[in-house]
């Protein structure tokens, strides 16, 4: 065979040996037609259906729901009682269409976490048509883009939506061509994601039974639809396995919880306009990327959350409202607080007149034996609940995503705040409520913001070396395990207590008396105004309680007009009078300037068809920002800890009288404790619980000082809205030196714990024990660890890497002269603290247990920076070496100075001398 030939056959052989692989389109026809041909590829699903004729595939449409009750509305419900199914009829023109989904745990545990009513989430949903199934899907509204450009192509193709389940095709009607699927699997499958977080808080895996759990009931309207599902857990199955102990449960291996799934339509075509939102009034934000727009500052449109609200005469200068906000008080409401929730709720209609609306937010009352369920969307409540160990409330409410309109809100009180705090609650609360807290035995607060108090700072100190267990979140937004947006909590519960205490002790009021109800009242309405406030669009405000001057505070002409405060969106303590003035407002009786603001920048009616044509009028009201009553400062400003009048349960803009205010009427409440408690016939863990009381507030106060030190004022408003104004404004030098005194006088003294024997020894805990309550594993009352912790936690901030930090970054950010350096800090310390050993006043030293404590935690603390075992700005450092050096130095003297039967003092001193020398020694070896 000639070499051609021979090439020309192998190239034949080469495409035969490539045709089933694929490049049969690529041969020349004559040379494919020799070839045998492949095998047929196995045709799909949707290609038999197109090719083969069309066969039955469902059952007929009568014969799936036989049985059946049917409900008409939204979407037309079928539930079978005898097998426990539920269809759903989804007409084709429902098909690729947006919905809103809210879920609601409707019964809880009454303990960790799991209470009832709890908003479990809310979203967009679409039923989509794939083959024969109906896919539920979430769509992904982060990103858009105009429908049919370039672009709205690309978005479609970069980001997937959320397909959550695929519900089988039952049966198509004839007739209408509706799709009936059944919900069944969707609605008792862990869709609000339960299991997780059920782990988490009960430290036990509990898991859904199918044999419990069922649908309850379902209802159909015209624009939704509530369903209630039945979920039975069951844990501690299976070999080794354990269940958790929960108290309020007859048995810990089972339980039951209710959830709520209410489906709605969106509201279209309504009138509703989106308002773009200014970060110089606090709203809450739906928020996504335009991706029409190339400008990088502009990328993020954000709509402020707020209800449709139009006036009926639009030509009037004051209207009623075509539909008002209307709040239904639920009956689990005890009816002698009804009348306070009214008047919390109402308090905001006076913002909404000075915008021409007459009667904007409506109170009804939920009759008792109403047909409607609290958890229907159709009704915005105000629900109570009751638990073991919780105390918050929360005004959430459900929005479309898509244009930021408020669709449905409800608010959640804990029936425990106006209860006593008895030593049986308070353990339980503390065992529970803050168990992952790092110093569990001593925080008040867990770490959101909500419950937060003193233990936010030992919180954020630590955070970031010691990593605490993540707990897992629900889905969509969900408020189970995500106690960000609790409000209030233990600390305001606190605040209520110590209030009662005073009007008690300085008012000899009796808990039955006319002015113990209203204070109640007061308490009540306020709590309440601020919830309603959430569920009007509104976050919080943690500017708003330094409106008025502390002697303005007593003055009920300034605060019944004007406010106790700027903002019921702050976290508001009890206004107590210093001795000797009288009282004046508990809590602020109308909503501020600031509250009245953020509804007129919300709320204000304006013609315009795009959100973007009402800048001009928006930019207009939100320049008033450097208005002082306008402050403004939210959850994300409250944490960093920088600005002495951004703070949770503080008051007056001049913190500074108020905390010495504060800390005089604590000691004089002490006296007043020693004397009076427990009554006859009372048991002696009353006198406990009250100097807790007292202890607590006091620990409060003492930490609002140390932000002074390094602290700036932030402010959030624009070039242009306050000339020669800048956004960081140090606080004045004088500010910080003085409450670096009045944290001398009142946290490192040690005159001022100075408690008698007789009042220390009455400080008894309770002793029940059973279901519900524990008692204390220590009989006897800790109060040197108990002093010694508040002494440290505040040493422990004003010596922080950020408080260091600000201080050397202060010597930039001021005039020479006017900012507070590293060592003049150490120094004010060192002085205060080891003062009897710095300059002895007389022939002998004697140091208390107290004192000693208090100049050893300075010394490790100083220690700790020398030889690098925490966090300092290397200048602090070199301060701190310095100090210990100059300390070590009038320790020998000082030795000399103790008397040889003082063994306390003496061993503690030469232990110092000791410990410092070797630090300044292992610190110059190591360089």
């Amino acid at each position: 065979m000639k070499p051609r030939s021979i090439f020309l056959a192998f190239l034949l052989g080469l495409l035969l040996v490539m045709v089933p692989l694929g490049f049969r389109q690529w041969l020349p026809d004559q040379i494919s037609a020799q070839t045998p041909p492949a095998e047929a590829p196995k045709k799909t699903p949707a290609e038999e259906e197109d090719s083969e004729p069309e066969k039955p595939q469902f059952k007929p449409f009568d014969e799936v729901v036989h049985g059946a009750t049917r409900s008409p509305g939204l979407f037309a419900l079928y539930q079978n009682k005898k097998t426990g199914k539920l269809f759903a009829e989804i007409q084709p023109d429902q098909l690729e269409r947006n919905y809103l989904a809210a879920m609601t745990l409707e019964s809880g545990l009454g303990e960790r976490g799991i209470y009832s009513g709890l908003p479990l989430g809310d979203f967009l949903f679409t039923f989509c048509r794939v083959n024969n199934g109906i896919q539920f899907v979430i769509p992904n509204t982060f990103f858009r883009a105009q429908a049919g450009t370039p672009m709205a192509r690309s978005v479609d193709r970069s980001f997937s939506d959320s397909v959550l389940e695929v519900l089988p095709i039952r049966s198509i009607h004839p007739q209408r061509k509706s799709i009936l699927v059944d919900l069944t699997p969707l609605l008792l499958s862990d869709l609000p994601g339960l299991t997780p977080v059920l782990a988490s808080y009960l430290k036990s895996s509990y898991t859904i039974d199918a044999s419990k759990s069922y649908l309850s009931q379902a209802k159909a309207f015209p624009l939704n639809v509530e369903i209630e599902s039945i979920f039975g857990f069951s844990g501690g199955e299976g070999e080794g396995a354990m269940p958790s102990y929960i108290a309020a449960l007859p048995d810990s291996r089972s339980f039951n919880l209710r959830v709520r799934y209410s489906f709605s339509k969106l509201p279209e075509n309504n009138g509703y306009h989106p308002r773009l939102a200014d970060d110089r009034i606090g709203y809450f934000i739906s928020a996504f990327k335009d991706l029409d727009d190339d400008t990088p500052r502009q990328a993020f449109v954000r709509y402020i959350n707020r209800w449709n609200l139009e006036k009926k005469d639009p030509t009037a200068a004051i209207s009623a409202p075509k539909k008002p906000i209307v709040f239904w008080l639920e009956n689990t409401i005890p009816v002698e607080h009804r009348d306070a929730v009214r008047e919390g709720v109402l308090l905001w209609n006076r913002a909404f007149e000075k915008i021409g609306f007459k009667d904007a937010i409506e109170v009804r009352q939920m009759p008792d034996k109403a047909d409607w369920d609290p958890a229907d969307v159709r009704y915005n409540t105000i629900r109570w609940f009751n638990s073991t160990d919780a105390i918050f409330a929360m005004g959430p409410s459900r929005v479309n995503p898509l244009t930021g309109e408020i669709l449905d809100a409800d608010v959640m009180v804990s029936a425990d705040f106006v209860r006593s705090l008895k030593q049986d609650y308070r353990s339980l609360v503390e065992q529970n409520q803050m168990s992952t807290a790092p110093f569990a035995a001593h925080l008040t607060g867990n770490s959101n913001l909500c419950n937060y108090g003193m233990a936010a700072r030992s919180l954020k100190r630590h955070s970031a070396k010691t990593q605490q267990p993540a707990v897992p979140k629900l889905r969509f937004g969900s408020h189970l395990g995500n106690y960000q947006d609790l409000c209030y909590g233990l600390d305001a519960a606190k605040q209520f207590a110590v209030g009662n205490m005073a009007l008690s002790m300085f008012q000899n009021v009796l808990p039955s008396s006319p002015e113990m109800k209203n204070y109640v009242h007061e308490f009540v309405r306020e709590l309440i105004a601020h919830e309603i406030g959430h569920t009007l669009g509104l976050r919080h405000n943690f500017h708003g309680s330094a409106m008025l001057k502390p002697e303005e505070l007593n003055n009920t002409a300034i605060t019944q007009k004007n406010g106790l405060v700027a903002s019921v969106m702050d976290y508001n303590p009890v206004n107590l009078a210093p001795q000797g003035t009288k009282q004046g407002d508990f809590f602020t009786s109308v909503i501020g300037p600031y509250d009245e603001w953020a509804i007129e920048y919300g709320y204000t009616p304006i013609d315009a068809i795009v959100p973007q044509a009402e800048t001009r009028i928006l930019d207009k009201i939100a320049q008033r920002a450097p208005e002082p009553a306008l402050a403004y400062a939210t959850d994300e400003d409250v944490s960093s800890f920088l600005d002495p009048k951004v703070n949770v349960f503080d008051l007056s803009g001049d913190l500074l009288t108020y905390t010495q205010w504060q800390m005089d009427n604590a000691r004089e409440m002490w006296k007043k404790v020693d004397r009076r408690y427990p009554s006859q016939g009372e048991s002696f863990n009353e006198v406990r619980v009250a100097f807790d009381a007292v202890f607590d507030y006091y620990f409060q106060y003492s930490l609002f000082l140390t932000d002074y030190i390094g602290g700036q004022f932030f402010n959030r408003y624009r070039y242009g809205d306050a000339k020669g104004r800048l956004p960081f404004e140090s606080v004045p030098l004088a500010q910080q030196r003085q409450a670096l005194a009045v944290l001398q006088k009142n946290v490192f003294n040690e005159e001022t714990f100075r408690f008698s024997p007789e009042f220390l020894n009455k400080l008894a805990p309770s002793r029940w024990s059973h279901w519900g309550t524990e008692p204390s594993s220590n009989l006897d009352y800790p109060i040197h660890d108990n002093i010694l912790f508040l002494q440290s936690m505040v040493l422990a901030d004003l010596l922080s890497y950020d408080r260091l930090a600000r201080l050397r970054d202060a010597e930039l950010k001021t005039e020479p002269g006017q900012a507070m350096m590293i060592p003049e800090l150490f120094d004010t310390l060192q002085t205060s603290i080891w003062g009897d050993v710095m300059q002895p006043a007389g022939d002998r030293i004697k140091l208390s247990g107290l004192r000693r404590a208090l100049q050893r935690e300075y010394m490790n603390t100083l220690i700790a920076m020398v030889l690098r075992q925490s966090d300092a700005p290397e200048d602090a450092r070199t301060i701190a070496r310095y100090e210990l050096k100059q300390l070590h130095g009038r320790l020998d003297r000082a030795m000399r100075k103790v008397d040889d039967k003082d063994l306390y003092t003496k061993a503690h001193l030469e232990e110092a001398h000791d410990r410092i020398g070797k630090a300044l020694e292992a610190r110059l070896q190591s360089q």
